[in-house]
Protein backbone atom coordinates (compact mmCIF):
# COMPACT_ATOMS: atom_id res chain seq x y z
CA UNK A 1 0.00 0.00 0.00
CA UNK A 2 1.41 3.74 -1.08
CA UNK A 3 -1.87 5.90 -0.05
CA UNK A 4 -5.32 5.42 0.43
CA UNK A 5 -8.05 7.80 1.89
CA UNK A 6 -8.99 6.56 5.10
CA UNK A 7 -12.73 6.74 6.80
CA UNK A 8 -11.09 9.63 9.01
CA UNK A 9 -10.88 11.92 5.63
CA UNK A 10 -6.96 11.71 6.31
CA UNK A 11 -4.32 10.49 3.53
CA UNK A 12 -2.54 7.38 4.91
CA UNK A 13 0.85 7.41 3.21
CA UNK A 14 3.04 3.84 3.20
CA UNK A 15 6.86 4.38 4.18
CA UNK A 16 8.29 4.73 0.78
CA UNK A 17 5.38 6.86 0.09
CA UNK A 18 6.31 9.58 2.92
CA UNK A 19 9.85 9.68 1.98
CA UNK A 20 9.14 9.99 -1.50
CA UNK A 21 6.89 13.44 -0.78
CA UNK A 22 9.33 14.59 1.89
CA UNK A 23 12.32 14.08 -0.87
CA UNK A 24 10.10 16.74 -3.43
CA UNK A 25 10.15 20.43 -3.58
CA UNK A 26 11.97 20.98 -0.09
CA UNK A 27 15.47 22.73 0.63
CA UNK A 28 16.11 20.10 3.30
CA UNK A 29 17.38 16.46 2.34
CA UNK A 30 15.58 13.51 3.50
CA UNK A 31 18.49 12.47 5.74
CA UNK A 32 17.27 14.56 8.22
CA UNK A 33 13.54 14.11 7.85
CA UNK A 34 14.99 9.95 8.36
CA UNK A 35 17.07 11.02 11.22
CA UNK A 36 14.68 12.43 13.34
CA UNK A 37 12.20 10.19 12.96
CA UNK A 38 14.38 7.34 14.02
CA UNK A 39 16.05 9.25 16.81
CA UNK A 40 12.51 10.31 18.39
CA UNK A 41 11.64 6.64 18.13
CA UNK A 42 14.67 5.09 20.12
CA UNK A 43 14.36 8.16 22.73
CA UNK A 44 10.53 7.91 23.20
CA UNK A 45 10.58 3.66 23.64
CA UNK A 46 13.66 4.19 25.93
CA UNK A 47 11.39 6.70 28.01
CA UNK A 48 8.89 4.11 28.01
CA UNK A 49 11.40 1.42 28.99
CA UNK A 50 12.36 3.35 32.01
CA UNK A 51 8.84 4.30 33.20
CA UNK A 52 8.21 0.53 32.69
CA UNK A 53 11.10 -0.13 35.47
CA UNK A 54 9.43 2.58 37.79
CA UNK A 55 12.79 3.94 37.77
CA UNK A 56 10.91 7.45 38.43
CA UNK A 57 12.72 9.44 41.09
CA UNK A 58 13.55 12.91 40.03
CA UNK A 59 16.67 14.76 40.35
CA UNK A 60 15.60 19.04 41.77
CA UNK A 61 18.08 21.30 38.88
CA UNK A 62 19.13 24.26 39.80
CA UNK A 63 15.81 25.87 38.63
CA UNK A 64 14.12 23.57 41.08
CA UNK A 65 12.77 21.65 38.15
CA UNK A 66 12.39 17.77 38.29
CA UNK A 67 14.75 16.04 35.99
CA UNK A 68 14.60 11.68 35.51
CA UNK A 69 16.48 8.87 34.58
CA UNK A 70 14.43 9.19 31.27
CA UNK A 71 15.75 12.57 30.50
CA UNK A 72 19.23 12.20 30.81
CA UNK A 73 19.18 8.50 28.76
CA UNK A 74 17.12 10.29 26.43
CA UNK A 75 19.42 13.31 25.82
CA UNK A 76 22.44 11.33 25.93
CA UNK A 77 21.02 8.46 22.86
CA UNK A 78 19.72 11.07 20.70
CA UNK A 79 23.43 12.91 21.03
CA UNK A 80 24.98 10.05 20.69
CA UNK A 81 23.03 9.09 17.19
CA UNK A 82 23.86 13.24 16.58
CA UNK A 83 27.68 12.49 16.84
CA UNK A 84 27.52 9.78 14.90
CA UNK A 85 25.18 10.92 11.83
CA UNK A 86 26.17 14.83 11.75
CA UNK A 87 29.15 15.22 13.77
CA UNK A 88 29.78 18.81 13.14
CA UNK A 89 26.48 20.29 13.29
CA UNK A 90 25.46 21.59 16.06
CA UNK A 91 23.13 20.72 19.03
CA UNK A 92 21.31 22.38 21.69
CA UNK A 93 19.64 20.36 24.50
CA UNK A 94 18.04 20.69 28.04
CA UNK A 95 19.70 18.75 30.14
CA UNK A 96 23.30 19.12 31.49
CA UNK A 97 25.37 16.20 33.46
CA UNK A 98 25.92 18.90 36.40
CA UNK A 99 23.47 17.31 38.34
CA UNK A 100 25.02 14.08 37.95
CA UNK A 101 28.33 14.84 39.18
CA UNK A 102 27.74 14.42 43.75
CA UNK A 103 27.98 11.37 45.31
CA UNK A 104 24.29 11.38 45.53
CA UNK A 105 23.59 11.42 42.21
CA UNK A 106 25.93 8.21 42.09
CA UNK A 107 22.93 5.78 41.48
CA UNK A 108 20.91 7.65 39.36
CA UNK A 109 24.37 7.83 37.00
CA UNK A 110 24.70 3.91 37.18
CA UNK A 111 20.22 3.61 36.21
CA UNK A 112 20.98 6.07 33.15
CA UNK A 113 24.17 4.28 32.55
CA UNK A 114 22.06 1.13 32.43
CA UNK A 115 19.13 2.32 30.11
CA UNK A 116 21.57 3.95 27.50
CA UNK A 117 23.55 0.53 27.43
CA UNK A 118 20.53 -1.21 25.77
CA UNK A 119 21.01 0.56 22.82
CA UNK A 120 25.16 1.28 23.25
CA UNK A 121 26.22 -1.95 24.70
CA UNK A 122 29.40 -0.32 25.65
CA UNK A 123 28.95 2.80 27.08
CA UNK A 124 30.40 4.00 30.23
CA UNK A 125 29.49 7.03 32.76
CA UNK A 126 31.88 8.84 31.47
CA UNK A 127 31.06 8.66 28.00
CA UNK A 128 27.15 9.05 29.09
CA UNK A 129 27.96 11.98 30.47
CA UNK A 130 30.07 13.76 27.88
CA UNK A 131 26.90 13.06 25.07
CA UNK A 132 24.35 14.51 27.61
CA UNK A 133 26.98 17.73 27.69
CA UNK A 134 27.38 18.29 23.97
CA UNK A 135 23.89 19.90 24.24
CA UNK A 136 25.55 22.10 26.17
CA UNK A 137 26.70 24.82 23.27
CA UNK A 138 25.01 27.51 21.97
CA UNK A 139 22.78 27.50 18.43
CA UNK A 140 24.39 27.74 14.80
CA UNK A 141 23.54 28.29 11.51
CA UNK A 142 22.45 25.04 11.58
CA UNK A 143 21.91 23.46 14.62
CA UNK A 144 19.31 20.42 16.43
CA UNK A 145 17.60 21.09 19.57
CA UNK A 146 16.20 18.70 21.82
CA UNK A 147 13.50 18.01 24.68
CA UNK A 148 14.70 14.50 25.39
CA UNK A 149 11.35 14.35 28.02
CA UNK A 150 8.86 16.99 27.54
CA UNK A 151 6.23 17.37 30.09
CA UNK A 152 8.76 15.79 33.08
CA UNK A 153 6.21 16.03 35.58
CA UNK A 154 3.78 14.68 33.13
CA UNK A 155 6.06 11.97 32.71
CA UNK A 156 6.01 11.21 36.82
CA UNK A 157 2.43 10.97 37.00
CA UNK A 158 1.99 8.77 34.06
CA UNK A 159 0.36 11.44 32.19
CA UNK A 160 1.24 13.35 28.57
CA UNK A 161 5.16 13.88 27.85
CA UNK A 162 7.15 14.27 24.47
CA UNK A 163 10.51 13.19 23.33
CA UNK A 164 10.81 16.82 21.07
CA UNK A 165 13.74 16.96 18.58
CA UNK A 166 14.09 19.84 15.73
CA UNK A 167 16.15 20.84 13.03
CA UNK A 168 16.75 24.80 12.47
CA UNK A 169 18.62 26.79 9.77
CA UNK A 170 19.08 30.47 9.86
CA UNK A 171 16.26 30.87 12.90
CA UNK A 172 13.64 28.75 11.22
CA UNK A 173 12.62 25.27 12.40
CA UNK A 174 12.99 22.97 9.40
CA UNK A 175 12.19 20.02 10.42
CA UNK A 176 10.67 18.58 13.69
CA UNK A 177 9.17 15.44 15.46
CA UNK A 178 7.37 15.06 17.91
CA UNK A 179 7.39 11.49 19.95
CA UNK A 180 4.04 11.12 22.41
CA UNK A 181 4.06 7.64 24.30
CA UNK A 182 0.86 8.40 25.45
CA UNK A 183 -0.83 9.85 22.65
CA UNK A 184 -3.25 7.07 20.77
CA UNK A 185 -4.33 6.67 17.13
CA UNK A 186 -6.38 9.31 17.28
CA UNK A 187 -4.61 11.87 18.54
CA UNK A 188 -6.99 12.91 20.92
CA UNK A 189 -5.98 14.49 24.42
CA UNK A 190 -6.59 11.16 26.49
CA UNK A 191 -3.78 9.33 28.05
CA UNK A 192 -2.76 5.75 28.11
CA UNK A 193 -2.78 5.54 23.58
CA UNK A 194 -0.31 3.25 21.98
CA UNK A 195 1.88 5.96 21.10
CA UNK A 196 1.99 8.50 17.99
CA UNK A 197 5.06 9.93 16.39
CA UNK A 198 4.45 12.95 14.24
CA UNK A 199 7.24 14.47 12.04
CA UNK A 200 7.02 17.44 9.64
CA UNK A 201 9.46 19.69 7.20
CA UNK A 202 8.66 22.73 5.64
CA UNK A 203 6.94 23.13 3.10
CA UNK A 204 5.85 19.10 3.04
CA UNK A 205 3.32 18.68 5.36
CA UNK A 206 2.60 17.05 8.93
CA UNK A 207 2.00 13.48 9.46
CA UNK A 208 1.87 10.72 12.50
CA UNK A 209 2.56 7.19 13.07
CA UNK A 210 2.45 4.62 15.57
CA UNK A 211 5.47 5.19 17.45
CA UNK A 212 6.37 1.89 17.94
CA UNK A 213 5.86 0.16 14.53
CA UNK A 214 8.35 1.25 11.67
CA UNK A 215 6.33 -0.14 8.92
CA UNK A 216 3.22 1.51 9.84
CA UNK A 217 1.75 3.92 7.73
CA UNK A 218 1.79 7.81 8.31
CA UNK A 219 -1.26 9.93 7.94
CA UNK A 220 -1.49 13.54 6.96
CA UNK A 221 -2.26 15.88 9.73
CA UNK A 222 -4.52 18.70 9.23
CA UNK A 223 -5.72 21.43 11.52
CA UNK A 224 -9.38 21.76 12.72
CA UNK A 225 -11.37 24.07 10.04
CA UNK A 226 -14.16 25.19 13.21
CA UNK A 227 -14.23 28.86 12.35
CA UNK A 228 -16.86 29.69 15.53
CA UNK A 229 -14.49 31.06 17.87
CA UNK A 230 -17.71 30.13 21.03
CA UNK A 231 -16.99 26.80 19.60
CA UNK A 232 -12.89 26.15 19.89
CA UNK A 233 -11.33 23.50 22.10
CA UNK A 234 -8.59 25.64 24.01
CA UNK A 235 -5.47 23.45 25.18
CA UNK A 236 -3.25 24.66 28.05
CA UNK A 237 -0.34 23.45 30.66
CA UNK A 238 -1.41 21.32 33.63
CA UNK A 239 1.01 22.83 35.37
CA UNK A 240 -0.08 26.45 36.69
CA UNK A 241 3.13 27.57 36.97
CA UNK A 242 3.87 27.09 33.50
CA UNK A 243 0.55 29.62 32.36
CA UNK A 244 -1.75 32.24 33.70
CA UNK A 245 -5.05 29.72 34.94
CA UNK A 246 -6.57 33.01 35.52
CA UNK A 247 -5.89 34.73 32.26
CA UNK A 248 -7.08 31.93 30.23
CA UNK A 249 -10.47 31.97 32.39
CA UNK A 250 -10.83 35.29 31.91
CA UNK A 251 -10.03 35.53 28.15
CA UNK A 252 -12.65 32.00 27.67
CA UNK A 253 -14.97 34.49 28.77
CA UNK A 254 -14.42 37.57 27.01
CA UNK A 255 -14.47 35.48 23.83
CA UNK A 256 -17.82 33.47 25.12
CA UNK A 257 -15.84 30.67 24.72
CA UNK A 258 -18.46 27.50 25.54
CA UNK A 259 -16.04 24.37 26.43
CA UNK A 260 -13.45 24.13 29.24
CA UNK A 261 -9.64 24.10 28.43
CA UNK A 262 -8.33 21.27 28.22
CA UNK A 263 -4.85 20.55 30.52
CA UNK A 264 -2.57 18.38 29.14
CA UNK A 265 1.11 18.06 29.69
CA UNK A 266 4.11 18.99 26.66
CA UNK A 267 4.29 19.34 22.98
CA UNK A 268 1.85 16.59 22.56
CA UNK A 269 -0.52 19.46 22.55
CA UNK A 270 1.08 20.73 19.22
CA UNK A 271 0.29 16.98 18.06
CA UNK A 272 -3.47 17.04 19.15
CA UNK A 273 -3.86 20.61 17.51
CA UNK A 274 -2.41 19.37 14.53
CA UNK A 275 -4.44 16.96 13.82
CA UNK A 276 -7.67 18.67 14.55
CA UNK A 277 -7.97 17.66 18.10
CA UNK A 278 -8.58 20.83 19.14
CA UNK A 279 -8.14 24.79 17.70
CA UNK A 280 -6.11 26.90 20.46
CA UNK A 281 -3.18 26.14 22.07
CA UNK A 282 -2.12 29.10 24.69
CA UNK A 283 0.76 29.71 26.77
CA UNK A 284 0.40 32.91 28.40
CA UNK A 285 2.75 34.06 31.17
CA UNK A 286 2.75 33.49 34.82
CA UNK A 287 1.88 36.70 36.90
CA UNK A 288 4.99 35.42 38.89
CA UNK A 289 7.26 35.33 35.86
CA UNK A 290 6.25 37.77 33.40
CA UNK A 291 9.70 38.27 32.09
CA UNK A 292 10.22 34.75 31.73
CA UNK A 293 11.34 33.49 27.67
CA UNK A 294 10.61 30.36 26.46
CA UNK A 295 12.92 28.20 25.52
CA UNK A 296 13.52 27.04 22.28
CA UNK A 297 13.41 23.58 22.67
CA UNK A 298 9.78 23.79 24.49
CA UNK A 299 8.64 25.02 21.61
CA UNK A 300 10.59 24.24 18.25
CA UNK A 301 9.44 21.01 16.86
CA UNK A 302 5.70 21.38 17.81
CA UNK A 303 5.54 24.60 16.37
CA UNK A 304 6.23 23.15 12.52
CA UNK A 305 3.72 20.62 13.25
CA UNK A 306 1.07 22.73 13.49
CA UNK A 307 1.79 25.14 10.40
CA UNK A 308 2.67 22.40 8.10
CA UNK A 309 -0.40 20.99 9.26
CA UNK A 310 -2.04 24.47 8.14
CA UNK A 311 -2.21 26.17 11.66
CA UNK A 312 -0.34 29.41 12.59
CA UNK A 313 1.91 30.04 15.41
CA UNK A 314 2.78 33.81 17.26
CA UNK A 315 3.95 35.20 20.36
CA UNK A 316 1.46 36.72 22.28
CA UNK A 317 2.09 39.94 20.31
CA UNK A 318 1.18 38.32 16.72
CA UNK A 319 4.75 37.79 16.08
CA UNK A 320 6.16 35.04 14.47
CA UNK A 321 8.54 32.71 16.73
CA UNK A 322 11.91 33.63 16.57
CA UNK A 323 14.71 31.03 17.10
CA UNK A 324 17.73 33.23 16.02
CA UNK A 325 18.53 34.53 19.53
CA UNK A 326 20.36 31.72 21.57
CA UNK A 327 19.21 29.10 24.17
CA UNK A 328 15.81 31.19 24.36
CA UNK A 329 12.63 32.76 22.31
CA UNK A 330 14.16 36.34 23.42
CA UNK A 331 12.30 38.42 21.32
CA UNK A 332 8.88 36.50 22.25
CA UNK A 333 6.50 36.77 24.96
CA UNK A 334 4.51 33.83 25.93
CA UNK A 335 3.09 31.56 22.61
CA UNK A 336 -0.25 31.30 20.78
CA UNK A 337 -1.01 28.46 18.38
CA UNK A 338 -4.04 28.06 16.55
CA UNK A 339 -5.89 26.39 13.30
CA UNK A 340 -5.04 29.73 11.38
CA UNK A 341 -8.74 30.66 11.29
CA UNK A 342 -9.18 31.66 14.79
CA UNK A 343 -5.69 33.57 15.16
CA UNK A 344 -6.78 37.06 15.14
CA UNK A 345 -9.78 36.80 17.26
CA UNK A 346 -7.46 35.07 19.57
CA UNK A 347 -5.11 37.73 19.34
CA UNK A 348 -8.23 40.30 19.59
CA UNK A 349 -8.92 38.93 22.81
CA UNK A 350 -5.38 38.45 24.07
CA UNK A 351 -5.11 42.67 23.70
CA UNK A 352 -8.79 42.94 25.26
CA UNK A 353 -7.94 41.10 28.75
CA UNK A 354 -4.63 43.15 28.86
CA UNK A 355 -2.92 39.72 28.04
Amino acid sequence: MLCTYNAQGFWSLGVPFLELLFCMNSPIDCSKVRFAISAVREAAQLAQQVQKKLVTAAISKDDKSPVTVADFAAQAIVSKRLLDTFPQMGFVGEESSEALCTPESKESLEQITHFVRQLEPTATPDQVCAWIDRGAGEPTDEFWTLDPVDGTKGFLRGDQYAVALAFIRDGKVRVGALGCPELGAGIKPEKGGAGTIVVARCESGCFASLLTDEDAAWTKLSVSLESNIASARMLRSVEKAHTDTGGIGELVTALGVTADPVAMDSQAKYAVLAAGGGEINLRLLSPSRLDYREKIWDQAAGSICVEEAGGRVSDLDGKPLDFSHGRTLATNRGVLATNRILHDAMLAGLAEIGA
